[in-house]
């Protein structure tokens, strides 16, 4: 049985800092970011905030597409949120899954 997935992008609230994870569960996850419980690096730079997700029906195909994006320059990742939330406001609240 496969897994759906999840890419997302947290950021701090400047938005100077990009956190490219992976994930099966992204309200769980992004709950986890949010409260200081998900990672190192989100809870040092205080990534909380979910500018940008993109649903795959494969995990394996979200964690490709991970890889893809954590290669990328800024520029690049920057014209990729700004493409579906042009203003960089916190999703959370809007997820669909």
């Amino acid at each position: 049985m496969n897994k759906q997935g999840h890419v997302y992008i947290m950021s701090n609230q400047y938005r100077t800092t990009f956190y490219i994870g992976v994930t099966s569960d992204l309200e769980a996850r992004v709950w986890q970011h949010s409260n200081g419980e998900g990672s190192v690096f989100t809870k040092k730079y205080r990534c909380f905030d979910l500018i940008y997700y993109e649903y795959f029906p494969f995990i394996l195909d979200a964690i490709d597409r991970e890889k893809q994006l954590k290669n990328w320059h800024r520029p690049w990742k920057i014209a990729l949120i700004e493409s579906v939330n042009p203003t960089m406001r916190d999703l959370k609240d809007e997820i669909k899954t």
